[in-house]
């Protein structure tokens, strides 16, 4: 299935979101959105991917 991921367009085989996070190799804290929707970590796992979702991945920084 196609998506984007962080504005880039990528091919993948995960079907949830979850899924997308460790096929992508992704662990650790991090913030979730599919089209513009906030998606809590804890419903990650039973977050289902459609062909051309957008999904934004974000990771804390920290920096003065």
């Amino acid at each position: 299935m196609k998506i984007v991921i962080n504005g880039a367009p990528y091919e993948v085989s995960a079907t949830t979101l979850a899924g997308l996070l460790q096929e992508r190799g992704i662990a650790g804290r991090v913030a979730t959105a599919v089209n513009e929707e906030f998606v809590p970590a804890g419903l990650r796992a039973s977050h289902p991917l459609r062909d051309g979702d957008r999904v934004e991945i974000l990771a804390p920084m920290q920096g003065g």
